[in-house]
């Protein structure tokens, strides 16, 4: 059986969406973060990034979010998460979980985590006065350029769905209004009322 390690408020909630999504076997262990967790050499033995999430297979360790969310949909093919035999359609769902993860994430990482990226404790927050600009600034290009409707991709549910949602639950946090974007907002309730999403979300609090 398939073992996720995942935090809660982490983007691991993508993945986690995806497995539930997909109909899969799973076992889903949370990582407590405040208890730094992720950092004792038990889960370092997992993942020695010290990240979520972690999907532990038969054949080994997977990480990364657009890596896991394209193996759950590969090896999950009736749940239809993804267009396996469509290389376009397959690359423009890889080219958007790809800028998710690049950029859109990394945008609200400067929040409070500044110190990837710099050792003077006094930049910090010049990066985090930045992030509601910044972040503004990827959703206004998914809402107008990016996001087909009424699914992400179009009229098909996929795996890009679970992670625009997830990113998009950190908007009011990183100082974003999210009425700004009707697409989006929209999106977001939708995804609310779904069942595995509800399901998963109670292991998320």
């Amino acid at each position: 059986m398939l073992k996720l390690f995942y935090s809660p408020q982490s983007c691991a909630l993508a993945s986690h969406l995806a497995l539930a999504e997909a109909g899969a076997a799973f076992e889903a262990v949370r990582v407590d973060f405040a208890r730094q967790e992720q950092r004792q050499p038990d889960y370092l033995r997992i993942n020695p990034k010290g990240r979520v999430p972690a999907l532990v297979t038969d054949r080994g360790i997977l990480t990364e979010t657009p890596a896991i969310l394209f193996y759950v949909a590969q090896t999950h093919p009736a749940a239809g998460l993804a267009p396996l035999d469509d290389p376009f359609e397959l690359g423009r769902i890889q080219a958007f979980n790809s800028y998710l993860c690049s950029t859109v994430h990394v945008a609200h990482a400067h929040r409070m985590r500044g110190y990837r990226w710099a050792d003077d404790p006094a930049t910090f927050a010049d990066m985090a006065r930045k992030v509601p600009g910044n972040v503004r600034d990827c959703f206004a290009l998914i809402e107008a350029e990016m996001f087909k409707g009424p699914w992400v991709m179009g009229g098909t549910f996929s795996i890009c769905d679970p992670y625009l949602y997830t990113l998009a639950t950190w908007l009011e946090d990183d100082g974003v209004d999210p009425g700004q974007f009707p697409r989006i907002l929209d999106h977001r309730n939708r995804m609310s009322q779904r069942p595995n999403v509800a399901r998963v979300l109670a292991l998320h609090q």
